[in-house]
């Protein structure tokens, strides 16, 4: 008789160890304009692939794959895919709010030596799929946990990471060729860096500010703080 495998003892981290964790967090950003020309070495690109690979996934089904973009000509393909949809969000704000809006960079796309376009393959694992009986999605915000492994991953390899997300999904879908049952869940730029923003760019710009940990913190139900 086969017997289930026992877990190992948990490995405790050190201080140093946790606190490098939390700077790593504190520091990531997401990063539009600062990207430097240089290529990204493949051990590095590996290791940040692998970060995304070992994400918690719904029912272990693993359904990202990675679409790496080099190629100029694909990326100007997206670049004014993104140029359309923003033109079009701009229009969405209050008239008072659009200049600022316009001249915010809120793209990396031919800067960024490399894009990567993170997609969801939603029939990997079959038609049932444990942990994704009774909530679908499950499988987008595994692949959103991979993008965060990624985006941290890559901050720790001194590679700026830059998620856009002002897109038609259909436009997108056609220029990469995602067949039905594959999903686009984020189109990322990466690069090196040698400057970042020391808070959140948009909250830096005056767009919006961040909002204090404690005011978004309940407990037991819906009771926001103050109420």
């Amino acid at each position: 008789m086969l017997h289930p495998p026992a877990p190992a003892p948990a490995r405790v981290f050190s201080s140093a160890e946790r606190r490098a964790l939390y700077d790593v967090i504190a520091a990531r950003r997401d990063v539009r304009d600062e990207f430097l020309p240089d290529p990204i070495a493949p051990d590095r690109l590996r290791r940040i692939l692998e970060a995304g690979h070992a994400a918690p996934s719904v029912g272990h089904m693993q359904p990202w794959n990675f679409i790496l973009i080099r190629d100029p000509a694909q990326k100007h393909r997206i670049a004014s895919a993104f140029a359309a949809a923003n033109d079009e969000a701009a229009e969405m704000f209050p008239e008072e709010r659009q200049s600022t809006y316009r001249s915010l960079k809120l793209e990396g796309i031919r800067k960024a030596p490399l894009n990567i376009a993170v997609t969801c393959d939603r029939t990997r694992g079959g038609k049932v799929v444990l942990g994704r009986t009774h909530n679908r999605d499950m499988d987008l915000y595994s692949t959103v946990c991979a993008v965060q492994n990624m985006w941290l991953a890559a901050r720790a390899e001194g590679i700026g990471m830059g998620w856009v997300s002002i897109f038609r999904p259909d436009d997108l879908r056609a220029i990469l060729g995602l067949p039905d049952h594959v999903e686009i869940v984020a189109y990322l730029c990466l690069g090196h860096v040698s400057e970042l923003f020391d808070r959140p760019e948009l909250a830096a710009r005056g767009w919006r500010q961040t909002l204090p940990l404690d005011s978004l913190i309940m407990t037991d139900r819906w009771e926001p703080a103050g109420a």
